[in-house]
């Protein structure tokens, strides 16, 4: 079934929104403000966890060119520390929205938590990226973005193997924090499973 434009009986522009990496246990936190045309339709596209890597960067360079506006926040593993990953997942998307010209009248949040911003009007929909084509395109940008910051953090510390897990917690991920220890990256906050014995 084809995603939707737009929310029906809202005549104003409409902004889609979504994060990357908030379960993570490496790295920043990532979200993505997408602003579409009203009749564009975009082919294949779906929430990014559902698309494989290759068809993620060839929507991400469609969206790139076709998209009127794109917003991108980043929100670092210091600040998720000192805020807690939620907040900083609420900041990520505010600092997204931020970029966005012109200012959209309406928001299109995934999932079920947002802070308003600027006294805008907005809606937050579970499972939205597979639902509005500006939350999957914002779904799309910042996944695609955050694996992008996971492979260059990689090559300047391969042990971990950002390259492939872009910092969950994968088994080869918590075997190598058992062996290494936590790096400079990681979330400090966030619990790793009990047994590993870990070393800062």
């Amino acid at each position: 079934m084809a995603l939707l434009s737009r929310m029906e009986g809202i005549n104003t522009v409409q902004a889609g929104v979504d994060e990357a990496g908030r379960g993570c246990l490496a790295g920043p936190v990532v979200a993505a403000a997408v602003i579409l045309p009203n009749d564009l339709v975009l082919t294949g596209i779906n929430d990014s966890k559902l698309l494989t890597s290759k068809a993620r960067s060839a929507l991400r360079e469609e969206i790139l060119k076709l998209a009127i506006s794109i917003g991108i926040g980043v929100v670092s593993v210091e600040r998720i520390d000192q805020v807690n990953i939620l907040n900083a997942t609420m900041e990520a998307m505010h600092l997204a929205l931020n970029v966005l010209s012109p200012i959209p009248g309406y928001i299109l949040v995934d999932g079920n938590r947002f802070n308003p911003w600027n006294g805008i009007q907005f809606e937050c929909i579970i499972k939205g990226d597979n639902k509005f084509q500006s939350i999957a395109a914002a779904s799309i940008i910042a996944k695609t973005t955050r694996d992008k910051l996971m492979e260059d953090l990689y090559f300047e510390d391969p042990r971990f193997g950002w390259n492939q897990n872009k910092g969950y917690g994968t088994q080869t991920h918590i075997e190598a924090l058992h062996k290494w220890g936590r790096s400079i990256h990681h979330r400090k906050t966030f619990r790793i499973p009990s047994q590993l014995k870990l070393f800062s």
